[in-house]
């Protein structure tokens, strides 16, 4: 993690009024934020549930005390692609890029040489507030209250992981099986014969994490013959 310097030349007092006013113009939009984008459960293992991010890159612009302060999110997977994030939107013209990421449970912020804590902290704690995961917040010389904002008007979308699913079928029911499954929106339905079992075939799909169960009721109620789920 690059370290935070503190500059010498910019008197601390302006800065500490400047972090004061922004801390509380946090405040509000954190919380107006968190109202609109909980819409899911996050997911600290990235492996399983539900979580909220955000569906696109998106800009904030706002001017304080006539400087200019410009928040940019977007969407991250691992420390890797908000590296890769990092590197595309900051601007080396800037005085400072600070930023912060958060990824289920990992999460990492840089006050890019402004006085440590002033910055990046205030960043996360916006983007914990807001409820949204695997997002990465880039501050072009401001703190924690433009990257609320930023991510307040952030379009989101709500993803659930996918889980692999597999089911013995005779060759007779495989009508009736994919009937079943077309509700619920299965993914990379794959059918093989090679079973080594009489008249038995093996299909396999993933399907939401939440309907796995709803899925295997159905089409058990709806073939007359016993069928052997397997789930990876």
């Amino acid at each position: 993690m690059p370290t935070a310097i503190t500059p010498a030349a910019p008197s601390y007092l302006r800065y500490q009024k400047l972090h004061h006013r922004i801390s509380a113009s946090l405040f509000v939009l954190a919380a107006g934020a968190k109202r609109a984008m909980s819409t899911g459960n996050s997911s600290s293992s990235g492996n399983a549930g539900a979580y909220t991010t955000v569906k696109e890159r998106v800009t904030f612009e706002r001017e304080i005390k006539k400087s200019k302060f410009i928040a940019i999110a977007g969407p991250i997977s691992d420390e890797r692609s908000a590296l890769s994030f990092l590197s595309q939107v900051r601007d080396p013209r800037a005085t400072h890029n600070c930023w912060a990421y958060k990824v289920g449970d990992q999460y990492r912020s840089n006050d890019d040489g402004e006085p440590s804590g002033t910055a990046g902290k205030p960043i996360h704690s916006a983007i914990v507030s807001s409820g949204i995961d695997r997002v990465m917040v880039v501050v072009i010389r401001a703190y924690g209250g433009v990257a609320s904002e930023c991510l307040r008007n952030a379009p989101t979308c709500l993803v659930k992981s996918k889980v692999p699913m597999g089911v013995e079928v005779p060759f007779d029911l495989l009508g009736i099986l994919y009937h079943q499954l077309q509700p619920f929106q299965v993914e990379d339905i794959k059918l093989d014969y090679d079973t080594g079992k009489d008249g038995i075939s093996m299909v396999t799909f993933k399907v939401d994490f939440d309907q796995a169960e709803k899925l295997e009721e159905a089409v058990k109620a709806n073939c007359s013959r016993e069928l052997e789920f397997f789930k990876h």
